[in-house]
């Protein structure tokens, strides 16, 4: 399992991977290439583009690293150069679009993501909270699986991988999970929403 780096740790694995450092790279790749995945997927990109999106974002970094204004903020460099490369893919002719600029489906249906639901419901244990969690929106399904990441990616990274602004996160994901709580009662279940999410780091 990787772990959530402090600012201080992620700047100094910066520095010296740009140093030529091979096991902070790989400190780095470990702690981060879950966000950039879910990021992809998200993005509803097919497994290949996703790993594309993924190979050109560490290739980017590498480019940059030793470059990076801040990097104490390097998950957020990499989520907003992934966001950017799903951007791309999409507009050089892919038939996906992004999760958190999607409106309502044509046929005002929710879409299923199994990788998605996969992710929020963990062991799966309950078949009636996923079927609640497809009633969400796109943005607070993406919302709620970046928080569901292990370990979570911070309101840092969220802004950067949904262009959302940090002051609105606990808000939406307050939104969000009232309303996920509406839908698991409308189910007769009684489980607090908030248990879904495995705490808040931040």
């Amino acid at each position: 399992m990787s772990t959530r780096l402090t600012p201080g740790e992620s700047a100094t694995l910066v520095r010296d991977a740009a140093g030529g450092d091979r096991h902070s790279w790989e400190l780095l790749v470990d702690s981060y290439a879950g966000l950039i995945w879910t990021i992809a997927r998200n993005h509803r990109l097919g497994q290949a583009d996703a790993g594309d999106v993924s190979q050109t974002t560490w290739l980017r970094l590498v480019e940059h690293i030793g470059s990076i204004d801040d990097p104490a903020r390097v998950g957020a460099w990499l989520a907003t150069t992934a966001r950017r490369e799903c951007l791309r893919v999409i507009g050089r002719g892919s038939k996906t679009f992004p999760v958190a600029d999607a409106g309502p489906l044509a046929d005002g249906r929710p879409h299923h993501d199994p990788e998605i639901d996969a992710a929020l419901l963990g062991d799966e244990r309950d078949a009636e909270v996923q079927r609640a969690l497809l009633g969400l929106s796109p943005r607070c399904r993406q919302l709620l699986h970046l928080l569901m990441l292990d370990p979570p990616a911070s309101y840092d990274e969220i802004s950067a991988a949904m262009g959302m602004p940090i002051g609105s996160i606990g808000p939406t994901r307050g939104r969000c999970l009232d309303r996920l709580q509406g839908l698991l009662a409308m189910r007769g279940i009684a489980e607090p929403a908030r248990s879904v999410l495995d705490g808040d780091s931040h």
